[in-house]
């Protein structure tokens, strides 16, 4: 293609994208002379570094005006629209590259992105070890790798990817909080420990406050509720707000049944969020725990007003058989037995209920419903039992 082709090329493009910044500028559109394709390139580039990706789109179709398989362009374009979240146009242009341009690095990393985005895991995958095929020592392509098996629930070649970027660099922080969720997932929380404490031991002061508020989950649901504290402590500091850390703080607290700090954290999440039913009802069930029963009710008639809510309406339950109120906590749980007919723990309450008016037939025959749906429990047979002995 000779220069004046090219400059008629270039002039149709700008026609096009009136709509661009550059497009309107009618004083450099009139002295306009073809820049070198590499110029533009480069440009186009420095936009997006700036964020400005409109006009950095523009600049990368001025060049497959004149060439419309510019590996430079496609990926520019791919990456612009990635960035606008537009992961099935990018994805576009970047196999628009491959096609002319096989094994392009910077094609690959952002094909495969775009499949992990739209949750396409295993093709995800299988593009990033294409590119591992030119760059095997890659480690930001390799956690992404383990991240994507993660996701996909294979723990046996996430692990073993996130092992080989550990070799390569073994403070790699991606690979050791990868691990860390690696073993959270699968419940194995001592093994996420060990890791995510390896954080907190190389960063100290500097560490990630999600990482924080992990370690605290970890001992959540190890129940060493004491241990967990003072990380949701740390993170809390850091960010007088994080739902996280105060959610963590307050559960802690409900663990080791000291109810009244756990209040002031439900409190606190409910001054953000005062319509999170699931919150409420924890602040009833802690009010109910301190015997304050009024307030207890208050807080799990706000979460139905909400949206219905079986903890709320078990809790209301639970709070009318405490005081004494029978035929009101069974009403509750003739309810919740519609929505929910399989719930063993609904009937054994209702049973419960029916014991503490001394009507023990009631109790049995309440029994007697769940298991005519050929249900097995141990708790409801122990129960059941023990009422006809």
């Amino acid at each position: 293609m000779n220069d004046e082709m090219k400059t008629a090329a270039i002039t149709a493009a700008e026609e096009i994208l009136t709509e661009t910044s550059i497009a309107q500028d009618e004083d450099a559109d009139e002295n306009f002379e073809a820049p070198e394709i590499s110029e533009l390139s480069k440009k186009g580039y420095q936009l997006l570094k700036e964020r400005n990706i409109n006009d950095a789109i523009y600049c990368f179709k001025r060049i497959l005006m004149v060439d419309e398989n510019n590996n430079y362009a496609l990926v520019g374009i791919g990456d612009a629209v990635r960035k606008q979240s537009n992961f099935k146009e990018a994805a576009e242009y970047y196999r628009r590259c491959l096609n002319h341009h096989p094994g392009n690095n910077y094609a690959l990393f952002g094909l495969a992105d775009c499949y992990k985005a739209l949750n396409q895991y295993h093709r995800a995958i299988e593009i990033w070890e294409q590119y591992l095929l030119h760059d095997d020592k890659n480690v930001t392509v390799l956690t992404r790798i383990a991240d994507t098996y993660r996701k996909i629930r294979d723990f046996k070649h996430s692990k073993a990817v996130y092992l080989r970027v550990l070799e390569m660099d073994e403070q790699n922080p991606y690979a050791i909080i990868g691990l860390g969720h690696l073993h959270y997932d699968f419940k194995e929380y001592r093994d996420a420990l060990y890791y995510w404490e390896k954080m907190v031991e190389t960063r100290r002061d500097d560490v990630d406050i999600r990482v924080l508020t992990s370690i605290g989950n970890c001992h959540r649901k190890l129940k060493t509720f004491e241990e967990g504290i003072p990380y949701f402590e740390q993170a809390l500091r850091r960010d007088n707000y994080n739902f996280y850390a105060l959610f963590g703080l307050a559960d802690c607290y409900r663990g080791m049944n000291r109810q009244h700090l756990s209040l002031e954290y439900w409190n606190r999440i409910l001054e953000m969020d005062p319509r999170n039913k699931v919150i409420l009802t924890r602040a009833g069930d802690a009010y109910r725990g301190l015997s304050s029963f009024d307030k207890a009710a208050e807080y799990y008639h706000r979460a139905l007003n909400v949206e219905f809510d079986t903890y709320a309406v078990l809790g209301l339950a639970e709070t009318a058989k405490i005081q004494g109120k029978y035929d009101e906590a069974i009403e509750s749980l003739r309810r919740l037995i519609q929505q929910d007919p399989k719930n063993y723990r609904l009937y054994l309450e209702l049973a419960d209920c029916h014991v503490k008016r001394n009507d023990k037939a009631k109790a049995i025959a309440a029994l007697g419903e769940f298991q005519k749906q050929g249900i097995r429990n141990a708790f409801v047979a122990a129960e059941m039992e023990k009422l006809k002995s």
